[in-house]
Order: structure tokens, then sequence, then C-alpha cells
């Protein structure tokens, strides 16, 4: 049975006069970071799977499949620790990203051996998009989610 959302208003980074401008400032900066747009693609992806935000799902599986992002890693992303087809650097990024996405869940939210195996892989300029690109994900998501915004409908 399909399920057809309704959003419950436009949503608010185009409601409020400098906001999508400068959300989208935010994602272009974590582009300059160094960090392959693959492995951003793959954190944007797995950290609005965790969210449940549809649209994020829908877009951020459709942009990775535009750069290349092979159809194994889009259907295993949830999957990831399981799934023979990540490198570890990515590995690294999707673990930080799953634990800075997941707050609540633990009192040590995002545990040294957590940042260590993504410091291990990335150096100071490339975790801070990665951080970022968490953060920005994170923000859609819980816009998205909470008015209701449609996957695969164009903003």
């Amino acid at each position: 049975m399909a399920h057809a959302t309704t959003p419950r208003m436009t949503n608010p980074a185009y409601v409020l006069p400098g906001a999508g401008p400068a959300i989208q400032e935010l994602v272009k900066a974590t582009r300059a970071g160094g960090v392959p747009e693959s492995v951003l693609e793959l954190v944007h992806l797995r950290a609005s799977q965790i969210n449940s935000c549809g649209f994020c799902v829908d877009y951020g599986a459709k942009s990775a499949r535009k750069i290349g992002v092979s159809d194994e890693k889009l259907f295993a992303v949830a999957a990831w620790r399981e799934a023979p087809y990540f490198s570890d650097e990515e590995r690294a990024a999707l673990a930080l990203a799953e634990a800075a996405t997941r707050l609540a869940d633990a009192s040590d939210a995002v545990p040294d051996e957590v940042w260590d195996a993504a410091a291990d892989h990335f150096d100071e300029k490339q975790l801070a998009a990665i951080v970022l690109m968490v953060a920005v994900t994170n923000l859609f998501n819980r816009i998205n989610v909470t008015v209701r915004q449609p996957a695969g409908v164009a903003l």
C-alpha cells in the first residue's frame, strides 16, 4: 500500500529569507574539505536512514548514484558493517556519522575509538567536512521529517 505524504507547510528553509542560502553555503563548505564526494554522500545517506528522512534518503541515494557510487554500496549502506563493499576509509566515516547522529543513544556519544579510527583516515580539514556534513544532514532530516517533506518531490 502506497503512503502519500502531504507536507505540513512549505519547507522552512524557503520560508525564512536567507535560511536556504545559508544552509547551502554549509553544504558547499563540506565539499571543499578534501573528502571524496562519494564518502560525503554515503555519510549523508546513512544519517538520513537513521533519522527516517524519506526525502533525504531518496535524494541522497540518487545523488550518490549520479556521482558513481555503486548499487551494491547503496543497497548495503544500512548494513555497512556486514557488507564487503566498503573501504576502511568509508567505514570510519560511516561509524563517525552514526555516532554523531545518535547522540542520545550513549553516554559517550562519539567514543574515542570511533573518532580515532576516523582520524587515522582523514586529516583535520577532512574531519571538519565530515562533521559538518553529518550536522547539516541532521538539520535537513529534522526539518524534512517535522514538516513531512515527501520523498521524490523537488523543493
